[in-house]
């Protein structure tokens, strides 16, 4: 489904800042940055992960979706993401790397690895498997991160790393997808922390 909104002026023109949606952002050491563009309602459990996985030493955005219903109304695709905060945040770092969430409930726990950055996309892939997730390449190339527009490959090095994770893994990652149910982490949700921050802290 096409976006409602085709860049973040439009959609800041129509949407209330602080009621419909929320912008949080850390710096810290150039090297990584962490950010979940569709955070909050718009994809469940990706600023969580991003935001503990970046911990207080690694940078760290957000866009997060606040509405009651209709989140997807605040969704702009990657390659077109061009909030201001985001893209300072990724301009003063080396490598970004994405978390978004993918809609597939298989019941598996698959992690969809793209980006540019063929070299931290296996250290990551490896990283994960050993703690049991599932990595695979999206069917879908639009889902695959190889634009040099999307953002993660819009960092200083110019290639990233994104991770669609799967409907499937998010739910068992936390008691459920409320914002509630959010607040409450699983096993699973530190284990996948876990795995990243092993390789982002090498």
């Amino acid at each position: 489904m096409a976006d409602k909104y085709p860049d973040f002026e439009t959609l800041a023109h129509n949407e209330r800042a602080g009621i419909d949606f929320l912008v949080l952002a850390r710096s810290a050491l150039p090297l990584f940055a962490l950010v979940a563009p569709h955070g909050g309602g718009i994809e469940p459990g990706t600023t969580e992960l991003a935001d503990e996985i970046a911990g207080e030493d690694l940078s760290f955005y957000t866009f997060e979706g606040l509405k009651p219903t209709g989140n997807a109304d605040l969704h702009i695709t990657s390659t077109r993401f061009d909030e201001p905060v985001c893209l300072t945040v990724i301009g003063r770092s080396e490598i970004v790397l994405t978390i978004h969430g993918e809609e597939s409930d298989t019941g598996a726990e698959i992690v969809f690895i793209g980006g540019l950055d063929d070299r931290l996309r296996r250290r990551v892939g490896a990283a994960l498997r050993a703690r049991d997730f599932i990595t695979r390449k999206h069917p879908d190339p639009k889902l695959q991160g190889l634009e040099p527009e999307n953002i993660c490959n819009r960092g200083l090095t110019g290639k990233g790393v994104q991770l669609e994770l799967s409907l499937g893994a998010r739910k068992k990652m936390f008691r459920s997808l409320t914002r509630k149910g959010r607040r409450f982490k699983t096993a699973r949700f530190y284990a996948l922390v876990e795995a990243i921050r092993a390789v982002v802290s090498s």
